[in-house]
């Protein structure tokens, strides 16, 4: 995603906020605001956050099982399943 058309100083957020937030709405994507020449905030509208979001957690989960199966902490599904099994059979 190319950003330069995306960034505005933050002069430009308080002559024009209602006009951003109404521009955000619509379109996925973010707007970078600077304060003396230097990337500060990105704006976002609230879909692509909560989508960045639920990416984030995923990528957290896959981490995580990518960690406990470099430490051998796993076990063929076949067991899992016949454990499980046996659990509910025999509660």
């Amino acid at each position: 995603m190319k950003l330069s058309n995306q960034i505005k100083p933050i002069s430009y957020l308080k002559a024009h906020a209602a006009e951003i937030i109404r521009n955000l709405a619509g379109q996925n994507k973010p707007l970078v605001i600077t304060q003396n020449g230097e990337a500060k905030v990105v704006i976002q509208n609230i879909e692509s956050y909560e989508q960045t979001q639920e990416t984030m957690a995923l990528l957290k989960i896959l981490a995580l099982g990518t960690r406990q199966i470099e430490a051998g902490k796993v076990q063929p599904a076949d067991d899992v399943i016949r454990q499980l099994r046996n659990r509910a059979e025999n509660p």
